[in-house]
């Protein structure tokens, strides 16, 4: 976990928010008082999945056969 001032919060946001996508907390604080905890609004797990598309996508049985108009170049 990452503390910073407000003031410091201002100038780094960019890189705060990066540090939180990665996963890090950061909490924003004033006069060493902690106001805010930062945190990323992903879920966990969201995104791509394996398998998603498994039932969904057909492949004829000559899918990687190639068109007469190639066949010189076998």
């Amino acid at each position: 976990m990452t503390t910073v001032n407000i003031h410091e919060a201002k100038s780094k946001l960019s890189d705060l928010i990066r540090r939180v996508l990665r996963g890090e907390e950061v909490v924003i604080s004033r006069r060493n008082v902690p106001l805010v905890r930062m945190v990323s609004a992903r879920v966990p797990g969201e995104g791509r999945t394996l398998g998603w598309a498994r039932g969904r996508i057909e492949l004829t049985p000559d899918f990687d056969a190639l068109p007469e108009e190639f066949s010189d170049y076998e």
